[in-house]
């Protein structure tokens, strides 16, 4: 069914979350086998019934519910990946892979994550918290270990100020992350 699109999208705790479901269903309708991991912080603001019913599959929303097989969860998604697409990612979540925490079921499939697969991350967040040197140096280095970012975009955020902090337009996402899914 696949063709070897086997995409795990990450969704954290960001106002973009539910921007998260159009770009599972986007995916989805390309052929892929998406397999979605929401962090606690994105069941805040979007739950899971969506991304099962849009993806067909369990979504991994703890990293200790392991009800289908003996494999860990995050340690079966990593090593079926072949693209980690992390839409909205957080400050927090992009700190958590730069510095190789893994204390929830999206850093630990980040950090189990086969070789070949490629990673996408597009961050969704206050400018402050983007442009901060941070943020801005975790970016760097995630960079520098072969990741790509897409945005974030410039416009009216959701806390008020207008600036750079969008999640990019996911129909650009889902672009981006088929054309990455072609390069193997």
């Amino acid at each position: 069914m696949s063709n070897g699109k086997h995409i795990v999208l990450g969704v954290t705790g960001s106002i973009a979350a539910h921007k998260a479901v159009d770009l599972a269903s986007l995916l989805a309708k390309q052929g892929c086998d998406v397999r979605v991991v929401m962090t606690a912080d994105a069941l805040r603001f979007v739950t899971d019934l969506p991304f099962k019913t849009l993806s067909h599959h369990p979504v991994v929303t703890d990293l200790y519910d392991e009800k289908e097989a003996w494999k860990p969860s995050h340690v079966d998604l990593a090593d079926e990946a072949n693209l980690l697409l992390i839409a909205p990612a957080t400050a927090n979540t992009i700190a958590k892979m730069a510095l190789g925490i893994a204390n929830d079921a999206l850093s630990c499939v980040a950090l189990a994550l086969n070789h070949r697969a490629k990673i996408l991350i597009a961050p969704a967040m206050n400018g402050k918290m983007w442009m901060h040197p941070a943020t801005q140096q975790n970016v760097t280095l995630l960079k520098a270990r072969g990741a790509e970012f897409i945005g974030p975009d410039a416009g009216l955020l959701s806390c008020g100020y207008e600036g750079i902090g969008r999640l990019w337009p996911v129909e650009k996402v889902a672009e981006r992350a088929l054309a990455l899914l072609r390069q193997e």
